[in-house]
C-alpha cells in the first residue's frame, strides 16, 4: 500500500523527535556521549509511548559510522537499513511468538558470530515479558556476560511479569504517559504538515480518548481524517469516535451541582438516545468530578489535572460556589454506586437513581461550621434541665406549676464528732436519693442492691421502702437492715423505723422495667439537641443506653 499511517509516517528518527520522554532520551544521549551505554537495557511503560522507537534510535546511534554526536545521521547504510527494518546486524524479535527455550538457545548460539558490517549486533525483543520461564533461564548467563559486540534492548508493557533475575541484569528506563497538551500540540503540528484544518476542541477529544498514548492518538486522528476532506467538523468527532461530547459532561456536572434533577435526566436521555455507552459516560463523569475537586483545592491543578488549559478555566468557574466537602461527598456516592451501574441490566435507570440519590443528600458541612453549630446548640440548650418526677406518694395529685418547690441539696450538720445531714427537700424521691448516697458512702456494697429501690411512703418516724431484686441481693439487704436503720436515724436526726417491702423480681416486673427504659429512650431520641445533632452530622442513632 502506498499510504502510510501517521504513526509510521512521522515516526521519530532522532532522540530530539521523541515526544514526552525527555527523562529517557536525555539519559541515553549522555550515556552515548560518555561511551557508557549498558549492554542490556529494558524499556517499560504504557503502549504507544515510544519504547520500540527509542530502542531503534539507540540501535542506529550505536551502529552509525558517520555520527559526530549522540544522534544518528539517518543517512548512512546502517541507519537506512534499521529505519526500513531490514538491517543485517539488528534483529527485532517478537517475544510473544518467539518465547520458547529452543528459540532462545538458537539466539544464544548466533550471538557469538561477529556482526557483518556494524560495530554491534543488537537484539531488540519486543514484549519480552511473554517469554517462558525456561526461556528466561536460558538467557540468564548470556544476558549477564554477552560478547563485547552484542547488545540487548528489551521492551515491555508489563515489567512486573519479568523475573527479578532478568531485571537485575538490565538497565531499566520507564517511559511515562504523555500529557494531553503535549499530544494536542504534536497532532496540531502534523495536521499543519498534512494541510488539514482542525480545531483544538477536536484535538482535545482525540487526545483525551488516547489516554496518554501517542500511537493511539495518531490512529484516532487517521480515522477522523479518513472521513473528512481537509477540514474536520467538531460536531462529527464525538460521533466518529463514539464518545461523549465534553460539553455534555460539563452540562451534566452543572445540573448535579445545582441540584437540577430535570435538566440532568434530560441530558442523560439525550446521550442514551445517541447510543453512547452509559458506563463510559459514568466513568467520564467520575473523572470530571475528581478534576473539579483538584481544581477547587487550587494547588498544582495544572500538574494533577490532565486536561487542556481552557477546560481548567471552565472548571474553576463551575466550582466557585461549591465546597471541597460537597465535591468529596458527590465523588463518594459516585464510587459507591459504580459497581451497581457496571453490572446492572438497566444501566440508564441505575445511573438516574444514583444521581437522584446524590442530589437528595444535603451538602455536608465543614468541620469549622460543625463546631460553630455545636457551640450554638450548647449555648441554646445549656440551661436545659430534666423535668422533676411527680411525687409518687400521691400520684393522683396534679403538679401545680405555681407552687414548684425548689430542690436544695442537703446541708451537713455537725453534732459532736459526727457529721450528719438534714434533708431540706420535702420530695420523697429527692430525700431517698440523698439518703441512698449516705448509705453507699458507709456501705459501698449496698449501691447495687438499692439501685432499684423506691420510697413508697415517708412519715415522721417510718420509712417504707419497696425493693425489687433477685433473692441474693434481698438476702444481703436483710442482713444489713440494722445498720441501715442506724444510718437512717443519723440522717434524719431522730429515731426512724425502716420498713422493707422486699419481693423477688418477676417477669412482670422486668416488663415494667423494660417499659420504663423504652420510655426513657424515646424521650432521649425526641430531645431537640439530639435531633439537631443528627441533622448537622447527617448521622443515624445506633444505640441508646439508659444509665
Amino acid at each position: 500500500m502506498s499510504y502510510l499511517v501517521l504513526a509510521r509516517k512521522y515516526r521519530p528518527l532522532t532522540f530530539e523527535q521523541v515526544i514526552g520522554q525527555e527523562h529517557v532520551t536525555r539519559t541515553l544521549i549522555n550515556a552515548i556521549s560518555a561511551n557508557r551505554v549498558a549492554h542490556a537495557i529494558l524499556f517499560s511503560g504504557p503502549r504507544g509511548t515510544g519504547k520500540t522507537t527509542v530502542a531503534r534510535i539507540l540501535a542506529k546511534a550505536m551502529n552509525c559510522g558517520e555520527r559526530t554526536s549522540s544522534a544518528p545521521c539517518n543517512q548512512c547504510k546502517s541507519c537506512r537499513e534499521i529505519t526500513s527494518g531490514n538491517a543485517a546486524d539488528v534483529f527485532e524479535i517478537d517475544g510473544a511468538s518467539n518465547n520458547s527455550v529452543d528459540q532462545i538457545r538458537d539466539l544464544r548460539e548466533n550471538i557469538k558470530y561477529m556482526p557483518q558490517h556494524s560495530p554491534h549486533k543488537i537484539y531488540i525483543i519486543d514484549e519480552v515479558h511473554m517469554l517462558s520461564i525456561a526461556a528466561f533461564n536460558a538467557l540468564l548467563k548470556t544476558l549477564e556476560e554477552p560478547p563485547a559486540h552484542v547488545m540487548f534492548l528489551f521492551a515491555t508493557t508489563e515489567p512486573h511479569k519479568i523475573p527479578v533475575t532478568i531485571l537485575s541484569r538490565c538497565q531499566r528506563h520507564d517511559l511515562k504517559r504523555i500529557r494531553i497538551e503535549t499530544i494536542i500540540k504534536h497532532m496540531a503540528t502534523l495536521c499543519e504538515k498534512e494541510g488539514i484544518a482542525i480545531q483544538e476542541e477536536s484535538l482535545s477529544l482525540i487526545a483525551r480518548e488516547a489516554g496518554g498514548c501517542m500511537r493511539d492518538a495518531l490512529s484516532l486522528l487517521d480515522q477522523i481524517l479518513g472521513c473528512t476532506q481537509n477540514k474536520v467538523d467538531p460536531e462529527t468527532v464525538p460521533e466518529l469516535l463514539g464518545i461523549t461530547n465534553r460539553k455534555n459532561i460539563f452540562d451534566m456536572s452543572k445540573a448535579i451541582l445545582n441540584q437540577n434533577i430535570p435538566d440532568f435526566l434530560s441530558l442523560l436521555d439525550s446521550i442514551y438516545n445517541q447510543g453512547k455507552d452509559l458506563k463510559k459516560v459514568y466513568s467520564d463523569l467520575i473523572e470530571h468530578f475528581r478534576n473539579l475537586l483538584v481544581v477547587q483545592m487550587g494547588k498544582r491543578e495544572t500538574d494533577l489535572v490532565n486536561t487542556p488549559a481552557h477546560e481548567i478555566a471552565i472548571m474553576k468557574q463551575q466550582v466557585e460556589q461549591t465546597s471541597e466537602i460537597h465535591l468529596s461527598q458527590i465523588l463518594d456516592v459516585f464510587l459507591r454506586e459504580e459497581s451497581v451501574i457496571r453490572f446492572s441490566s438497566q444501566p440508564k435507570v441505575a445511573f438516574e437513581i444514583a444521581v437522584i440519590k446524590m442530589i437528595q443528600i444535603p451538602p455536608a458541612l465543614s468541620i469549622e461550621t460543625l463546631i460553630r453549630k455545636l457551640d450554638q446548640l450548647r449555648n441554646e440548650w445549656g440551661g436545659f434541665q430534666e423535668p422533676q418526677k411527680a411525687d409518687i406518694s400521691n400520684p393522683s395529685q396534679p403538679e401545680d406549676p405555681g407552687n414548684k418547690e425548689e430542690i436544695l441539696p442537703s446541708q451537713p450538720k455537725t453534732t459532736g464528732t459526727q457529721t450528719t445531714h438534714t434533708p431540706l427537700s420535702k420530695d420523697p424521691n429527692r430525700i431517698w436519693e440523698e439518703l441512698r448516697t449516705a448509705i453507699c458512702k458507709k456501705i459501698p456494697s449496698m449501691a447495687s442492691p438499692l439501685s432499684r429501690s423506691v420510697i413508697t411512703q415517708l412519715t415522721d418516724d417510718k420509712i417504707f421502702l419497696s425493693i425489687r431484686e433477685n433473692q441474693f441481693n434481698l438476702n444481703r439487704i436483710n442482713t444489713k437492715k440494722t445498720v441501715l436503720t442506724e444510718i437512717c436515724s443519723d440522717f434524719f436526726q431522730k429515731e426512724m423505723v425502716l420498713v422493707l417491702d422486699m419481693k423477688v423480681d418477676t417477669d412482670y416486673d422486668q416488663k415494667e422495667k423494660n417499659s420504663r427504659e423504652n420510655q426513657k429512650q424515646d424521650k432521649a431520641i425526641r430531645h431537640p439537641l439530639i435531633s439537631n445533632a443528627i441533622e448537622i452530622f447527617n448521622g443515624n442513632i445506633i444505640d441508646v443506653k439508659v444509665l
